[in-house]
């Protein structure tokens, strides 16, 4: 805003006679069309207006002008024509001014009231009351109303476009159709409340499923009269009747769909139980009566369970029922000689007598009447006892053969006879040690631990009233109770005789044993035991002569029970052993590998291996001039040596020898090792500066193998002079022949040069040859018949190792 306007607003303002009518504040609703008119009425003239908004924002309105009034036409009303504005009215020299705040508001609809429908009586439910489009929202009210009772209230909050008051709760059957109200209030302005509030209501449809349901009606017809029911219960929505009877003989049958149940003339098929079942889509709940029809006794049976024809001894249970109507008391009686005899009389519909064990004096007609009081009904029923044909089974049958000390049972079981007496017994009188058990048709002798005194015949004897039957059976008894044991004198030397000794303990029936030697499937010897009467200890001695082929062979002992009946796994029992044969080292050798002819540097494993029964010792020693040196000795059967890098002084026999208490064994190898020539020199005797005419001996020395070939060639020269013992010599030489001499070494595995120089002076005057000539090439001879002999020495003696060239000795020259 301008500086001098708002300084010009803030002066105070003189009196003057003029006033401008407008009003300090409005509320306009949103949508709507309103005006604002500012007018001075007071002035004679023509009255100038100017419009001017204080906020940071235009007016957004139309401004229509009249000579004493000024109109703001605002054609749709909106939250931007919110506004503090300034009328300036001009009435010739004099100007007043007068202001207004425009505020805006929206509350076009009615609270939203849902969730108060179709509620289920006992669950969590939620009930809302929405308000939208409200503006200013942060001064809306709402409540939320159970009749006259508040249950929520809540406020608005600001730039929301409304409020939502949800309310959890679980309604019951009373709460339906109570009222429920959603009050919204804008309180804006209070001059305006009555305006500013609007509520809406509804009704609460609480849905329950059927409850409290009644039966209504009499239980007890007599026959031939009407049957009438009613069904009463509560819920929402209106419940289903529907009407289903359960007859005595019959399934559920569906009698009507009406509260009201109506049966015309009830005959004994009516009475049952009567169902009314209650429904809606919620649940439903059933209700029943037992309906009963009066009438003297009817459909009165007799029985006899399990069977009306029987065995004498055998139990019946006579069973009289009458089915139709109620009873009072039932009467079971027998005819007897004409005239009945009352056997048992029971208080309501059904009684029994039971004979446990029937005679044929029990045959006969048996009545049951039955009383009500409205009158009596009897049945008749023919007993028949005959007599039975016993017959006895014992298990196991025929021979039983057991293993002492285990245990048997012995079962006897009884047929055609309800009531079986047994008893058991042994021929010739002898004690029955075992525990009786009899039960019904079975009876049973057990015999927890069989012994030898328990072998015998056993007899199960069964009596029926005065008939017996009696079956018997036999026990045989053995005894193999442990595993068969070899025991060896120990290991021989080939040739030598080994005793061995197979026994087995506790056997019964000894004379039923037999001990057979086996090797392989070949029978070495066999022997039977002898008679006893009580549990015996078996032995079987074999003398055997061990032979080199014999080693590691296994003899069996086997010992077999010839006893039918005995299963078997339990018949036979073997035990084995391995004839253990000694013997001194055999066998032994030596091994390189990767090869006996070895380059020097190579990794090499010499391994000595040797056979021998105890494992003894073995022992690597090296030989090199009848000198022995042990590299590694090691108990059991084999060593080894690894040489990580050879040299030729590693070069030599080899020998593995191996030891037990027995004697010793031994195998040797030579080992060769070869290197190309190194080390090679070369020395010029008497020396490289000599005078014309005298004599060079030239020496090369060399380590190599095998022995190399030595070439001498002068540079300049095709010449080649060739040497075995690499030693030249250059006899009256000349001014020619000095130059650079080439010295070549070389074997399979490489060579070697050597370069030197040799000056020839010119003579210049003849001597006589000196002393020195003389000893110089009685060196250099001397020399060349050592070298031969050690060139020779060295092929003869190859497996030792290195070969050298001879050096020559300057000091003999």
């Amino acid at each position: 805003m301008d500086l001098t306007l708002l300084v010009f607003l803030l002066l105070p303002v003189a009196a003057a006679s003029h006033k401008v009518d407008l009003p300090p504040k409005v509320l306009f609703e949103m949508g709507d069309r309103r005006e604002l008119t500012c007018s001075m009425r007071s002035c004679p003239g023509k009255v100038t207006f100017v419009w001017t908004p204080l906020e940071d924002k235009p007016l957004f309105a139309d401004v229509q002008n009249k000579p004493t009034e000024s109109v703001l036409i605002f054609d749709n009303v909106t939250r931007n024509h919110e506004n503090t504005v300034l009328c300036t009215a001009t009435c010739g020299t004099e100007t007043k001014q007068a202001k207004t705040t425009i505020k805006v508001y929206s509350f076009p609809r009615n609270p939203v009231i849902s969730g108060n429908d179709g509620l289920i009586s006992g669950e969590e439910n939620v009930l809302t009351c929405e308000v939208s489009h409200v503006y200013p929202s942060e001064f809306l009210e709402v409540e939320l109303l159970q009749g006259d009772t508040v249950l929520q209230t809540k406020e608005g909050e600001p730039n929301t476009d409304g409020l939502l008051i949800s309310l959890k709760f679980k309604p019951s059957s009373e709460d339906d159709g109570n009222a429920v109200t959603c009050r919204a209030s804008l309180n804006i302005d209070s001059t305006l409340s009555d305006g500013m509030k609007k509520e809406t209501s509804g009704h609460l449809s609480v849905l329950s499923a059927p409850n409290n349901v009644r039966l209504s009606g009499v239980a007890a017809v007599s026959l031939g009269s009407d049957l009438t029911l009613t069904c009463e219960a509560e819920g929402s929505p209106e419940p289903v009747f529907t009407w289903t009877t359960l007859k005595p003989d019959g399934p559920r049958v569906e009698m009507g769909k009406h509260r009201e149940l109506f049966v015309r003339n009830v005959s004994l098929t009516d009475a049952g139980i009567y169902r009314c079942e209650v429904s809606n889509r919620l649940g439903s709940q059933t209700a029943n009566v037992s309906v009963v029809v009066q009438a003297p006794p009817m459909d009165t049976i007799i029985e006899a369970r399990p069977q009306t024809v029987l065995k004498e001894g055998e139990s019946v249970s006579i069973y009289c029922q009458s089915k139709g109507v109620p009873v009072d008391r039932v009467v079971l009686r027998r005819m007897m000689d004409g005239r009945e005899i009352d056997l048992k009389t029971s208080i309501g519909a059904e009684t029994t007598f039971t004979l446990d064990s029937v005679k044929l004096s029990d045959s006969g007609l048996y009545v049951c009447e039955a009383f009500n009081e409205y009158g009596r009904q009897r049945a008749t029923l023919s007993l028949t006892v005959e007599t039975h044909l016993l017959e006895v089974a014992l298990q196991p049958d025929g021979v039983i053969v057991a293993e002492r000390g285990s245990s048997n049972a012995l079962s006897c079981q009884a047929s055609g006879c309800p009531r079986p007496t047994f008893s058991w017994r042994r021929l010739e009188n002898l004690p029955t040690r075992g525990l009786t058990e009899s039960n019904g048709f079975l009876s049973q002798l057990l015999l927890d631990t069989v012994e030898l005194e328990d072998e015998g015949t056993y007899i199960c004897e069964v009596t029926c009233g005065s008939v017996a039957e009696s079956k018997q059976t036999e026990i045989k008894l053995f005894s193999f109770p442990t595993s068969t044991i070899v025991e060896s004198s120990g290991p021989s030397l080939e040739g030598e005789t080994v005793r061995l000794t197979c026994s087995v303990r506790d056997v019964f029936p000894a004379d039923l044993f037999q001990i057979t030697w086996m090797d392989g499937t070949r029978e070495l010897k066999s022997e039977s035991g002898t008679f006893s009467s009580r549990p015996q200890n078996l032995t079987s001695v074999l003398s055997y002569r061990v032979e080199a082929k014999d080693k590691d062979r296994t003899i069996t002992c086997k010992v077999l029970l010839g006893m039918d009946g005995v299963p078997a796994a339990q018949a036979v029992k073997t035990s084995s052993t391995t004839l253990s044969l000694h013997y001194p080292p055999r066998g032994t050798r030596i091994t390189v590998s990767p090869q006996v002819d070895l380059k020097e540097g190579e990794t090499v494993s010499i391994s000595c291996l040797s056979d021998s029964v105890p494992k003894g010792r073995v022992v690597l020693r090296r030989v090199v001039d009848a000198l022995e040196t042990e590299l590694k000795a090691s108990d059991g059967a084999q060593t080894s040596v690894i040489l990580p890098s050879i040299e030729l002084e590693d070069s030599g026999l080899y020998v593995c020898e191996a030891f037990n208490q027995y004697g010793s064994h031994q195998d040797s190898i030579q080992v060769i090792v070869k290197t190309p020539p190194r080390n090679t020199t070369v020395e010029v005797l008497p020396s490289s500066d000599v005078q014309e005419g005298q004599n060079i001996t030239i020496c090369c020395n060399s380590v190599s193998f095998p022995p190399p070939a030595v070439v001498l060639r002068k540079l300049d020269s095709d010449s080649v002079i060739y040497s075995h013992d690499g030693v030249f010599q250059l006899i009256n030489v000349t001014p020619n022949d000095t130059g650079l001499y080439q010295v070549n070494v070389t074997n399979d595995l490489g060579f070697e040069t050597e370069i030197f120089l040799i000056n020839v002076k010119q003579k210049r005057f003849e001597s006589p040859p000196s002393w020195n000539d003389f000893v110089t090439l009685a060196v250099c001879l001397g020399s060349s018949l050592a070298l031969l002999g050690i060139v020779v020495y060295l092929w003869r003696e190859s497996k030792k190792g290195s070969y050298n060239l001879t050096k020559c000795n300057p000091d003999t020259v």
